[in-house]
């Protein structure tokens, strides 16, 4: 009992590449209970309080068990071998390393504690700390359902860790380490005025086949974007056109059809379009491939953002980086506001009116020009805004005669928003909805 537990400790302590999982809270406390328990002097009030306090953190993680939060933990790190493939003997190690700390029981805790308080009249306190799961077997059917559950299940199926370092490797190759493993939608946000990247936890789940209408218009941007994961030459691209007819949902919903192909997003908001250079810092290195997603774009006059899109969109020394591109979406063609004063700059004899005020103004009309492909996303007509309704209708299985469908859709159409998918969207969403309720009233 004494000897596994030293052997434990020792194992944690011999850890190389994967070093920060010692930093790791619930890891670091387990570390410390284990020094504690293997000291030769040990108080009961001492090894009761880092033995809940390492249970605490561990409940909280929701893992079903030491081993399943382990492993979690070896996918997720960033080392040099999980990004760069380097050190395969070391990581072999640590993985075996790993593979005896997850094997540790909370009954082999608890009894080398009896052991030591044995005479103590508080004995009854060690019998009653909570236990925690050491190993979970993963049911066969659920190693292939996702490439985090299947290389879970390589990695446990194999006797000693070690042997699973290739298909480790692969999978980092493919999906990536540390947050772009875990994530695969970030946005940039600023903390402490310092630039960062925070992974979305449930991003919008929007799939192509949700989409209806517009076909051509999002086959230009899916075309793109496979050649972009392909990895041969890919445009920056400008969705640009009226409100609610699908721009931003497009481009998620491609996110969702092709991020298992190493495609991951990050959303800038255009204040922070500065930054750019930081960004691609972090990314040109990367395995995946990252699709920079501005939304809803528009300067006004003399933005330092402008500035900074347009080196970025011309392709200055460091932003030229093959596994970046570029999705933007704006409901205006010409993405910086102008003013009439500036056209009558054009005859002016003002001595400060600007010279060549129609270079300025073909310079700001030119910034949409930048992006490689433009696509145009029009209000539809009204047989094209009536065919995405039925579409949608379809695609929910709504029990609703044709003729009734259109009328409805075309009184929404007037009494909200006017025609687009968006609208058609919102109509059918409040038919589902209504025509619920009624089946329900109708059955009470």
């Amino acid at each position: 009992m004494e000897e596994v537990i030293l052997s434990t400790k020792y194992a944690l302590d011999s850890i190389s590449i994967y070093r920060n999982l010692l930093e790791d809270e619930v890891l670091s406390k387990f570390r410390k209970l284990l020094d504690y328990i293997s000291k030769t002097q040990v108080e009961l009030d001492g090894a009761i309080n880092l033995y809940n306090e390492f249970f605490f953190l561990f409940a909280k993680s929701t893992s079903i068990s030491l081993e399943e939060y382990i492993l979690e933990k070896i996918i997720y790190d960033d080392n040099p071998f999980s990004s760069l493939g380097t050190n395969e003997k070391a990581a072999s190690n640590d993985l075996n390393s790993l593979q005896l700390v997850s094997k540790l029981s909370s009954e082999v805790i608890k009894s080398k504690l009896i052991q030591i308080f044995s005479n103590s009249e508080y004995k009854y306190l060690i019998e009653k700390l909570p236990t925690w799961v050491s190993k979970i077997e993963v049911e066969e059917s659920l190693l292939y359902q996702d490439n985090l559950k299947r290389i879970k299940g390589i990695i446990t199926s194999n006797i000693c860790w070690s042997e699973s370092t290739k298909d480790l490797f692969e999978f980092h190759k493919n999906n990536g380490c540390g947050v772009f493993a875990h994530f695969k939608a970030f946005v940039w946000e600023r903390l402490m005025g310092k630039g960062q990247l925070k992974g979305i936890d449930a991003p919008d789940p929007t799939l192509l086949s949700d989409l209806i209408g517009y076909e051509l218009e999002r086959s230009t941007v899916i075309e793109n974007t496979l050649q972009f994961l392909n990895g041969f030459s890919a445009n920056n691209v400008l969705l640009y056109g009226d409100r609610g007819t699908g721009k931003s949902s497009t481009v998620k919903a491609i996110l969702n059809e092709y991020y298992s192909q190493g495609l991951r997003m990050i959303e800038i908001p255009k204040a922070y379009l500065t930054d750019f250079p930081s960004i691609i810092r972090e990314l040109k290195n990367r395995p995946q491939k990252f699709i920079i997603f501005i939304d809803d774009l528009v300067f006004g006059d003399e933005e330092e953002s402008y500035t900074a899109l347009k080196a970025i969109l011309e392709g200055g020394l460091e932003s030229k980086t093959s596994n970046i591109v570029i999705y933007a979406t704006s409901n205006r063609r010409h993405l910086i506001k102008e003013y009439f004063s500036e056209r009558k700059g054009l005859l002016s004899k003002e001595p400060n009116d600007e010279i060549r005020a129609h270079d300025s103004i073909e310079e700001k009309l030119s910034l949409s020009d930048r992006f490689g492909i433009n696509v145009i996303f029009s209000s539809p007509d009204q047989n094209r805004y009536l065919s995405i309704v039925e579409g949608l209708a379809e695609k929910r299985n709504l029990n609703i005669n044709k003729e009734n469908l259109y009328k409805e859709a075309l009184k929404w159409a007037i009494w909200y928003n006017g025609r687009s998918a968006r609208t058609a969207r919102q109509f059918i969403d409040w038919l589902e909805g209504d025509l619920a309720t009624r089946e329900v009233t109708e059955y009470e």
